[in-house]
């Protein structure tokens, strides 16, 4: 019989995303059946203090910090990007070019040119790629996903209304961080959580056809760090609101903020089809809301599908029916399906082709928020 497959991992980066990515890469193979053994080798950061840390908490052997050194390691086999949007294509190319499978953050660069170049450059590698929207493997979305495909909505989807709100940066005095730098995040609310409803969208709905949107940074200048007087400009948008067609004739309604007082991480979704409605809210994210126009008139009404039974996608690998699941999950859920495609030696959505036509959109709403005109995609 073979030995059975291992995989070694090189993380590159490690604040949020990398606590979040790590967890995933603890838990997966404990809980899911996989076809291969994973092995946390080599975590990356600038700062060698912290790096170290969270090698240390997060369970990694080893902690660096050039990240071409996880690249061109011959023992590593998968290397996950979670730095900040400006040097996802630098890595993604490099990691292409030494044949290393390659989950990616997103968004998955910070325009269609990068995105293009590292699309290639996996193409001619022929390397497993795959940008982390985790919030495709909710298992609410996930059914919502089925019952669409199903044509549970009907033959025709008529709305797709999605709003992403935060309130952490809603403080004037809040710093300058890399996330409200355009050369580093490449936008704002627009790029870090619109970019999350708007690969929704095209995941349950359709491709986008055209957009028409508006823009606003409401605060200009922040303090250039924590209790600074001295501050720096900001140059991306704190909120974005567009308003745009799919190529199926469905028509979008999107709007995502930093600067909604009490929306800590608020999603809410709602899709509207000739036979029925689908509505879903993060906040209660172990919930699908449907509205079936089939039911009798005396029984019509919104109804709670609480998707936590083994028979709901990705529940059936935890916990009893009823026992609710979380954000980490998510990433989990991400993680394993990942994990079967390299072994499969299949990428798995969504991939660097998702997230480049993500990154189209975004861009046409930038280009229609500057313009004050339709754009198309």
């Amino acid at each position: 019989m073979p030995a059975r497959r291992t995989l070694s991992v090189g993380l590159i980066g490690y604040n949020f995303m990398g606590k979040a990515h790590s967890n995933a890469w603890r838990q997966a193979p404990r809980f899911s059946q996989l076809p291969a053994d994973v092995r946390m080798k080599t975590i990356c950061g600038r700062d060698v203090g912290a790096v170290k840390t969270a090698a240390v908490q997060l369970g990694w052997e080893n902690a660096v910090t050039d990240w071409r050194e996880v690249v061109e390691d011959p023992d590593i086999d998968v290397i996950d990007i979670v730095t900040p949007n400006d040097s996802h294509a630098e890595i993604a190319v490099a990691a292409a070019q030494a044949r290393k499978a390659i989950l990616c953050e997103k968004p998955l660069a910070t325009t269609v040119g990068e995105c293009e170049e590292m699309l290639a450059a996996a193409r001619k590698a022929r390397i497993v790629h795959m940008v982390c929207h985790n919030y495709r493997r909710i298992p609410a979305i996930a059914l919502a996903k089925e019952m669409i495909d199903r044509g549970e909505l009907g033959d025709r989807v008529y709305h797709y209304r999605a709003r992403y709100a935060q309130d952490w940066i809603t403080d004037p005095k809040f710093p300058l961080v890399w996330r409200l730098q355009s050369k580093v995040a490449g936008s704002g609310a627009h790029g870090d959580i619109n970019a999350h409803i708007i690969d929704l969208g095209r995941y349950l709905v359709g491709e986008f056809r055209e957009v028409s949107a508006t823009m606003e940074t409401f605060i200009k200048k922040r303090p250039l760090s924590a209790g600074s007087r001295r501050k720096g400009k900001v140059t991306v948008d704190d909120a974005v609101s567009l308003i745009g067609r799919f190529r199926n004739g469905a028509i979008a309604n999107l709007e995502a903020t930093r600067f909604a007082h009490g929306r800590k991480n608020s999603i809410t979704l709602e899709i509207n089809g000739s036979a029925g409605s689908l509505a879903f809210d993060f906040e209660e994210m172990n919930r699908l809301r449907f509205y079936d126009s089939g039911e009798p008139e005396n029984r019509r009404g919104f109804r709670d599908i609480m998707v936590t039974e083994p028979a709901h996608p990705f529940v059936g690998d935890w916990w009893p029916p009823g026992h609710v699941l979380g954000y980490e999950h998510t990433f989990v859920h991400t993680i394993a399906d990942f994990v079967r495609a390299v072994v499969a030696g299949k990428s798995v959505q969504p991939t660097f082709e998702d997230g480049l036509q993500n990154q189209r959109v975004l861009e046409a709403v930038s280009k229609s928020a500057r313009e004050k005109q339709w754009v198309k995609v």
